[in-house]
């Protein structure tokens, strides 16, 4: 191994693409380093739209504690009938991005299923410490729920979504959804969630100044999110979902991760956790990946598998 190629075990075609990613991937990511990873510009809705015959339409809902925020509805243009409803929970650590981040997904499930997907502006940390997050994201889930008429989806096939720092406002939502008697939910999709703030898994020490999100960005992320609390006995499951002793009542679940990344062992120990809870959960941990690869690096062998993965759970939950 020469000096400049990343260490092993990363897969071969997305070690390749690590140097070029350096300063724009969240690694190494102090506080002082936060603003330079929000200013980086990433493709609008517009531009992932494109000339499908696509609609985004946003509206300004009640958030956590009287305050507003914004969400942004996808569907097709030609939108007539009831099909499912995916409520989208962006990624970023819980500390940058915005709605529109990565939601060419939703794009395609409306375009395929006639879907109709809500993406949410929750408040970001450390401006917005949690709960701030987490009950903006169960705001927004109440409305799409409670608005189901109007925005013309089925109530009975509402699907929850999110990645990285947004699978983890997403599981923490579900959580919410459950103890707080609804709405109901036909699955959740959490792809490489981040979910433990304690940080104390072998993952979670293997990737330190390496990869895509490192353990150094995630205790940056986690302080900003819970400030001192961290790490102690007082974090609440919604804020950080491993945290929970109890993960029965969930909808179907998928959970995937790369095993080249911090999140690998919390992801895997939590979909351990809802079998163990005799709940229905689908585990992928894709050899060699690093955080984020699918949307990194979509065309690479490792990618495309792991969208087929996710591709074929979603269309066998919502063919019931």
């Amino acid at each position: 191994m020469t000096p400049e190629e990343p260490p092993r075990p990363f897969d071969p075609e997305l070690a390749a693409l690590l140097p070029a990613l350096e300063g724009h991937v969240p690694v190494g990511m102090t506080p002082d380093r936060l603003e330079h990873f929000r200013a980086l510009s990433f493709p609008g809705i517009d531009e992932q739209i494109g000339d499908r015959p696509v609609k985004c339409v946003s509206r300004t809902i009640p958030g956590y504690d009287g305050a507003e925020i914004e969400v942004s509805i996808i569907s097709r243009e030609d939108h007539r009938t009831r099909g499912p409803g995916i409520y989208h929970i962006h990624g970023g650590g819980m500390v940058m991005g915005n709605r529109f981040s990565s939601v060419h997904p939703l794009i395609d499930w409306a375009l395929k299923y006639d879907a109709v997907a809500v993406t949410v502006e929750y408040r970001l940390a450390p401006e917005h410490p949690d709960p701030i997050p987490v009950e903006d994201c169960y705001a927004g889930l109440r409305w799409m729920a409670d608005n189901s008429d109007d925005l013309l989806f089925d109530r009975d096939r509402l699907v929850i979504f999110g990645g990285s720092g947004g699978g983890g406002l997403a599981a923490g939502t579900t959580l919410l959804a459950r103890d707080r008697g609804g709405p109901k939910l036909l699955g959740q999709l959490l792809q490489c969630p981040m979910i433990d703030d304690r940080n104390e898994t072998a993952s979670s020490h293997q990737y330190d100044g390496i990869g895509v999100w490192d353990r150094t960005s995630n205790l940056t992320a986690w302080s900003a999110v819970l400030g001192e609390r961290r790490g102690t006995a007082d974090v609440s499951p919604y804020a950080a979902a491993a945290r929970s002793t109890d993960l029965s009542g969930l909808p179907p679940t998928f959970i995937d991760a790369g095993s080249a990344e911090v999140f690998r062992d919390e992801d895997v120990a939590f979909a351990s956790a809802i079998w163990a809870a005799g709940g229905v959960a689908e585990l992928h941990v894709w050899g060699g990946a690093f955080h984020g690869f699918h949307d990194i690096a979509p065309e690479s062998a490792l990618a495309r598998a792991c969208i087929a993965a996710r591709e074929s759970w979603l269309e066998r939950l919502l063919r019931h």
